[in-house]
């Protein structure tokens, strides 16, 4: 199966579609610290899925990992470590400014660095930009992130515009722009690692390959454990910062029913607004239905996010010799679900018609985006 960037922009979408979605199950936990639930889901998202869902598809996953050579294990590894702050300090971007805005910057820079580093670093980039499909796919990228200059526009306005009232309603109560900004300003800066992880580890990937061919299977899943190794390393970043936050705030009596608070929701203790707070429940132990969906929800936010890489390595085997556009894609597709759910929850409730054009502008800007490079890569394939 060889290059086909109609397919590889619909597994882009797909996979933009499950990272902008993962933080959802997050608005139904309740009376859970971050990091308890922030932890349960790293260990779904980043031990179990890759390993399950790498082993369904690629024989042999861990005789592959064990031929690999060291130097790639190590330097995915390294990079998914870099990638795993990057996530940390994400999350509370979009704990500051919302699901919309807080997408739309971090990632808006991590598709900068993720897309153009990887090609100016392997000296292909003079020939990229000599060629009228390589300047198509720069155009694309140039598009998007143009694109996010729009989004920052219209949070910048939205602050000016939106009521506490309201803010607190949409469940972002500790929203603040200037703290946001800075926090995913960071955030998008480390998050473009895990880019550079994938081709860091782009020589267990060629094992993989030689196992599929052997096997007859698909060369499409050769990717799933490079995946594994990057994974790794963002699981141990998010682990060591969880741990010192449970010590910190004594919370691993949450695992087991303590009650704590969620701050991804207007009624920090519950996970709820405090119109329908029994006061009871502020101190009693959670019921172990709850602490049951607890877990559920926890888990599922993180199988969606895994499965955000798993369309993303699909995507890139089909985009051809521009693959390195595939972060674009991918980030394009991600901001623009995160648009879309950020007006599906009203964070933009409340704002002026002015506001309301610029998220509307951006968001068709990023869909364009995404088409004009996956024209590039179309011409390319001609």
């Amino acid at each position: 199966m060889g290059a086909n960037p109609v397919l590889g922009i619909l597994f882009h979408w797909i996979g933009g579609f499950c990272s902008a979605t993962n933080f959802i199950p997050f608005r139904r936990i309740r009376r859970w610290s971050w990091e308890i639930y922030w932890i349960v889901q790293g260990v779904a998202a980043w031990l179990v899925a890759p390993l399950l869902v790498a082993s369904l598809f690629v024989p042999h996953v861990f005789t592959i990992l064990r031929n690999s050579p060291h130097s790639a294990i190590g330097y995915a590894i390294l990079f998914g470590v870099l990638w795993g702050i990057g996530g940390l300090t994400f999350g509370l971007s979009v704990r500051y400014l919302g699901i919309g805005l807080g997408y739309a910057i971090s990632l808006g820079l991590c598709t900068a660095f993720g897309t153009l580093i990887p090609p100016i670093y392997a000296g292909t980039m003079g020939s990229i930009v000599h060629t009228p499909s390589g300047r198509m796919v720069m155009l694309g990228i140039g598009v998007c992130l143009a694109a996010v200059v729009v989004n920052g526009f219209a949070g910048w306005s939205k602050e000016r515009e939106v009521t506490p009232e309201d803010k607190l309603e949409a469940g972002e109560s500790e929203y603040s722009l200037l703290r946001g900004v800075s926090v995913a300003i960071f955030a998008g800066v480390m998050s473009s690692c895990f880019n550079f992880g994938l081709t860091a580890g782009a020589p267990i990937g060629q094992v993989a390959s030689r196992e599929l061919q052997a096997a007859g299977r698909l060369q499409i899943w050769h990717n799933l454990p490079v995946l594994i190794v990057v994974l790794w390393g963002g699981f141990l970043t998010n682990l060591v910062w969880s741990v010192i936050l449970i010590l910190k705030n004594r919370s691993a009596r949450q695992f087991a029913g303590q009650p704590g608070h969620n701050p991804m929701r207007a009624g920090h203790l519950t996970g709820e607004t405090m119109l329908h707070v029994d006061p009871r429940e502020l101190i009693q132990r959670i019921a172990p239905g709850i602490l049951a969906q607890n877990y559920l929800f926890a888990a599922s936010a993180g199988i969606i996010w895994y499965f955000q890489f798993f369309f993303y390595s699909l995507g890139q085997t089909k985009m051809g010799r521009y693959d390195f556009s595939s972060w674009t894609l991918h980030m394009a597709s991600i901001i623009i679900f995160a648009t879309l759910w950020g007006l599906a929850f009203r964070e933009w409730r409340g704002t002026s018609l002015r506001t309301r054009v610029l998220v509307s502008v951006g968001l068709f800007a990023l869909i364009g985006s995404t088409l004009i490079v996956g024209y590039g890569n179309y011409l390319q394939t001609q």
